[in-house]
């Protein structure tokens, strides 16, 4: 018979648990990542937007214009602290857009 746990946990908690446990949570930052791209960017920059992919510390953006990707090289850094205030931790490190 199975062992029940009777420590009261909210869901939240025991969603962030079954993650932790389950080595979910780079899986969920790739996709949280990709949301906030979409969330932050807008329809403009989105339509533009061919692929968004997370490795380790760096996000690549793969642009459909090269004129967009020229713009957005300048604000780098601002697009990589906004995207980690929008996740709420630091997730990001360096961005490349191609």
């Amino acid at each position: 018979m199975a062992k029940r746990n009777h420590d009261h946990l909210s869901i939240s908690d025991a969603l962030k648990q079954f993650v932790e446990t389950n080595k979910l949570d780079k899986g969920l930052d790739k996709v949280n990542v990709a949301n906030a791209w979409e969330n932050l960017m807008g329809n403009g920059i989105n339509n533009y937007t061919t692929s968004v992919s997370l490795e380790r510390e760096t996000l690549y953006v793969s642009l459909s214009s090269s004129v967009l990707r020229e713009e957005l090289s300048y604000g780098k850094q601002k697009i990589i602290n906004m995207l980690n205030e929008e996740l709420g931790k630091e997730i990001i490190k360096k961005l490349i857009l191609r």
